[in-house]
């Protein structure tokens, strides 16, 4: 009879601590979804969830070139109103010789400059781009005919996500215009 009281008393402290044991087992998993479900819930709360990125192209300006210099610089600000990050990949513009180059200037010690060619800029969600003489800017080959003051220059903008953007530039005489 002893025999069968302790085989039951011990059967009973096991199947408490197995009761335990498969408690901790799916609680630790259902807190955990739990909590990922409350932070998603959140991100969607917020408009951030899966929205695209929202580019917004502002204040083209290029460079009137100097006489006999083959190529000027442009500068835009970009601004990416949206929940993704995208990427600035190439631009074109009509009316010149050349492909037109994506760059950044950097500096070199006794204040010499070089420019070294990118080959994408990234343009982060909720952030922008403001391309400068001491940054990124692009390398525009300069046209046969002759650009003035004033005159508008066609751009197209192209980025992975967002697709082409169309946008004018004015040209500018060097140092009219605050590029910062």
């Amino acid at each position: 009879m002893r025999r069968i009281t302790d085989r039951a008393s011990s059967l009973r402290g096991l199947d408490r601590r197995r009761l335990r044991d498969g408690t901790l087992a799916v609680l630790v998993p259902v807190v955990a979804c739990g909590t990922a479900l409350a932070g998603l819930t959140v991100w969607v709360g917020a408009g951030r969830a899966g929205s695209p990125a929202r580019l917004r192209v502002t204040e083209g300006r290029v460079l009137l070139p100097s006489v006999g210099v083959p190529e000027t610089a442009a500068f835009f600000r970009i601004a990416n109103e949206g929940g993704s990050a995208d990427t600035l990949l190439r631009i074109t513009a009509r009316d010149v010789p050349a492909p037109v180059t994506l760059s950044r200037h950097r500096m070199k010690p006794g204040n010499a400059a070089y420019r070294s060619a990118l080959d994408s800029v990234p343009v982060p969600a909720g952030e922008g781009l403001a391309m400068s003489p001491t940054g990124v800017d692009l390398t525009v080959p300069v046209p046969s005919e002759a650009w003035h003051a004033g005159d508008r220059v066609p751009f197209t903008l192209e980025f992975r996500r967002g697709g082409p953007v169309r946008v004018l530039a004015v040209v500018v005489r060097p140092g009219t215009v605050a590029l910062q």
